[in-house]
């Protein structure tokens, strides 16, 4: 029953928050109509509320952020959906842990309210947070995450530039020292790409590709529309 939505990133540059997601956020959700907002990956909490509110209220949904609320566990078993923002993966993490609501927001998801993630969002959607892009600023009890998908997610994915002179490590060196000590298969998202999930199909959505990687092979590449299951095993 699990519907996620996974959106690599908030704002595409020549567009406005969340724009360029606009179309597959309306036709992931539906007729829902209340959405819960998780402001945890930034500082400002008010401030970050304050712009999904007036974004999603532009597209016709009540958002309510979920730490106004004055029983946050109650607050996630009532609402119709869940929207977790980018920021820092680590800070999100950690936020849910003190607060215990990694449980409540698995369960909810699990009996088939939509999960929309961007960004850190997008990542704590995996088993675990370790191949987010993100300072590790504060230190969650663990790197387990929701788990809502079997695969992990590398959002922002960047490609390496040929033209570049920078000597360090690339993306895909990152991403492939991961697969060196675990074996989950790694979707990375480029900026433009969503991941759609839901009644057992992961297809690929948004403007941009993606890029599929796997323990002893070579890396894949996929086109939006493209059915990612076989290859996120």
């Amino acid at each position: 029953m699990t519907r996620v939505l996974l959106i690599s990133n908030s704002t595409l540059y020549g567009s406005g928050y969340l724009d360029h997601a606009e179309a597959e956020i309306r036709d992931f959700l539906g007729d829902v109509k209340r959405i819960l907002f998780v402001p945890f990956a930034l500082y400002d909490r008010d401030a970050y509320a304050a712009t999904a509110r007036e974004r999603f209220g532009k597209m016709g949904y009540d958002l309510t952020s979920v730490h106004d609320a004055v029983d946050p566990v109650q607050a996630i078993a009532d609402t119709d959906a869940i929207f977790v923002g980018g920021g820092n993966t680590f800070r999100l993490l950690n936020t849910l842990y003190e607060g215990e609501l990694l449980a409540p927001i698995r369960e909810r998801v699990a009996s088939g309210r939509p999960y929309i993630g961007s960004s850190a969002g997008s990542n704590i959607a995996a088993p675990t947070i370790k191949t987010t892009n993100d300072m590790p600023i504060v230190q969650p009890p663990s790197f387990d995450a929701l788990g809502l998908v079997s695969f992990q997610i590398n959002p922002h994915y960047l490609d390496a530039d040929p033209n570049s002179k920078h000597m360090g490590e690339t993306r895909e060196k990152r991403i492939q020292e991961f697969l060196e000590e675990n074996e989950t298969p790694v979707l990375g998202l480029r900026e433009g790409a969503i991941a759609r999930c839901e009644n057992g199909s992961i297809t690929l959505k948004g403007s941009t590709g993606a890029r599929i990687f796997r323990r002893g092979l070579p890396p894949v590449e996929t086109l939006p529309g493209d059915r990612l299951n076989d290859l996120l095993r």
